[in-house]
């Protein structure tokens, strides 16, 4: 059983204290093993020195869609239905198997960078099985599942489903991947929208979640046009719909949530769905605001992502961070959304969405490896006395900050070089991959 020794370090553990230590912190197989100060341990494979470095639990991303990240650039400047209908339903439905891995990749590569260490993902509807290979090479842990589109006239034919096949392949996809590697890769059912899902499905989607105690993860409230489409189609809103479907449950990620009203308010509350806000996104795709202050006082779970990189442009935890802190400031006051809110919202919040609150999310004995070594040693974050180190994180520090990352007690990147994706390869096969489905979308308009 492997062992590593990180020696030196500063750590910001958000135990129940949110404790802030200086010491050590040991690791044997997938696990911490001991915190302290000066641990005294009597043989381990490998001894990282962090003397002047901040060691914090991996960042957990609740939304996140790795099929997309090859579409970096192509959906610039365009509303969520158009930017769909536009460029995202025709990209995806040129996606093949290459693509697919790559894309994923490309992405994971990034949020390991950023010391992402646990991604809830959507994928498109075909070559999921690809994006799960890319997942399982990486080491990144991950709750993922093939998006479910059975309905919409003007969805691509490539992703139209026949709602029992659609089932069937998602079935077929858990029962391969669910508790991959002890766990370390889950599955989730992932109906897009109320908009392009049958109510058959949807049905058939919450009794599977039940049966199997898998969470789902969809979109919901996310913009004007897409609330009056449910509304008209359903004759109810979004959260008020899939509460009567039975959704509505604890294992339920809700993507988004901006515009909700008190009914969809209380039904998230009062059920335990877990709401994934999104800044980047829904500021760049024009969507709004999401009253995540209201929620977070209704102690409704809310969590960070980033979404996809057409409609956010990165991946990155520390500008999901910034963006959650100071948007709601002009309206709410400058104490609204403070840094140890939103950081926590990254990290503890985000491990309790996906059900694993006892094993990531903060760095405790017992708990999984999943950490971020950062170097809070450069011009941007200084000076560092007296100054709060979870602002300094919140406010000041970047991705470039991050020098190692520790996932499931596996260093999959050090010292900024990338330990289980080449990256060279992947960047090379990226271009490659964008290039050949641009040319293929062409082809099927």
């Amino acid at each position: 059983m492997a062992s590593i020794l990180i020696k030196n370090a500063q750590m910001i553990t958000m135990n129940e204290k949110e404790e802030i230590t200086h010491g050590d912190l040991y690791i044997e197989g997938d696990r911490i093993k001991a915190i302290g100060g000066n641990l005294n341990v009597a043989f381990v494979d490998k001894v990282i020195d962090a003397t002047n470095r901040t060691i914090i639990p991996g960042f957990v991303q609740t939304h996140i869609h790795l099929c997309q990240t090859l579409f970096r650039g192509k959906g610039d400047d365009l509303e969520l239905l158009d930017w769909l209908k536009k460029r995202i339903w025709p990209l995806e439905a040129a996606h093949d198997q290459e693509s697919i891995y790559y894309s994923a990749l490309l992405g994971i590569g990034e949020l390991i960078q950023s010391g992402t260490t646990t991604i809830v993902d959507m994928e498109t509807v075909h070559h999921t099985d690809f994006a799960f290979q890319a997942i399982a090479a990486s080491g990144i842990r991950a709750l993922s599942g093939k998006v479910m589109m059975d309905q919409g006239s003007e969805v691509p034919k490539l992703l139209q489903e026949n709602t029992t096949e659609s089932l069937q392949a998602s079935v077929d996809l858990m029962e391969k991947w669910h508790m991959h590697d002890n766990g370390r890769i889950q599955y989730a059912f992932s109906p897009r929208f109320v908009v392009s899902c049958t109510e058959a499905l949807l049905k058939e989607v919450s009794q599977l979640s039940k049966a199997h105690k898998i969470h789902v993860h969809t979109h919901a409230s996310e913009n004007k046009a897409e609330i009056e489409l449910v509304e008209r189609e359903t004759g109810m809103r979004n959260v008020v719909y899939l509460d009567y479907l039975g959704l509505a449950t604890n294992r339920l990620i809700l993507a988004h949530c901006i515009w909700l009203d008190d009914e969809e308010k209380r039904i998230i509350k009062e059920n335990g769905v877990n709401v994934s806000h999104c800044p980047g996104s829904n500021l760049k795709l024009a969507s709004g605001i999401a009253e995540i202050p209201s929620l977070l006082e209704q102690q409704i779970s809310v969590s960070l992502g980033a979404d996809g990189a057409p409609c956010n442009n990165n991946l990155d935890m520390f500008n999901e961070m910034r963006l959650a802190a100071l948007i709601q400031k002009p309206v709410h006051g400058p104490t609204a959304m403070d840094a140890r809110t939103v950081f926590k919202m990254a990290t503890i919040e985000g491990a309790k969405a996906v059900g694993m609150g006892s094993e990531i999310g903060s760095l405790e004995v017992g708990k999984k490896a999943d950490i971020a070594i950062l170097n809070l040693n450069d011009f941007h974050v200084y000076p560092s006395f007296d100054v709060d180190p979870i602002s300094r994180i919140v406010y000041s520090a970047t991705r470039a900050d991050v020098e190692t990352t520790i996932i499931n007690g596996k260093i999959v990147m050090e010292n900024r070089i990338m330990r289980t994706i080449d990256k060279e390869l992947t960047l090379r096969e990226a271009n490659l991959a964008i290039k050949r489905l641009m040319k293929r979308m062409s082809h099927l308009r």
